[in-house]
């Protein structure tokens, strides 16, 4: 993906989501599931094997993407904001998400992360379990995220 926009909702989206404006379906439109090709997380974004399979992007009709975004067991994502905030949402496994200045919490199946806008945060699968949540990203002038460092196998670990 080297030397295009990135987008959360196609890289991590994914995570790093990429802000291709896509043109407006007047009369509606179908993603037929599983057209769009999945793709890996990026090395420098994520400590482990993550997998994210892009839904849609942002567009004129809403300035937000969407992705699944599956972490095998201790894989992360680095430390990150959103300028326009995110929405995480668990379908299946055990993850774990973290806040600057907060404590590690434990998140599951049905359990609906907040991501507010600006506010340092990562977040992964636990050690022996896999983690796949839904990840809806707010655009704000072409970007969805600003990647920072990389969590360290010592802040992971102090749940």
């Amino acid at each position: 993906m080297t030397g295009k926009p990135r987008c959360l909702g196609l890289l991590l989206a994914v995570i790093t989501f990429s802000s291709v404006a896509q043109p407006q379906h007047a009369s509606g439109h179908i993603a037929v599931a599983g057209s769009q090709k999945p793709v890996a997380g990026p090395a420098e974004n994520f400590t482990g094997r993550v997998r994210v399979d892009p839904l849609f992007v942002a567009d004129n009709a809403i300035a937000a993407s969407a992705a699944y975004v599956t972490f095998e067991p201790g894989a992360r994502s680095a430390w990150h904001t959103h300028p326009a905030g995110q929405r995480l949402i668990v379908t299946s496994g055990v993850g774990l998400t973290q806040q600057e200045g907060q404590s590690v919490q434990i998140i599951r199946p049905g359990d609906v992360v907040t991501c507010p806008p600006g506010v340092k945060h990562w977040h992964g699968a636990a050690p022996d379990s896999a983690m796949t949540h839904l990840a809806v990203t707010g655009l704000v002038a072409g970007n969805s995220v600003k990647w920072m460092e990389k969590v360290s196998d010592e802040q992971y670990h102090a749940h």
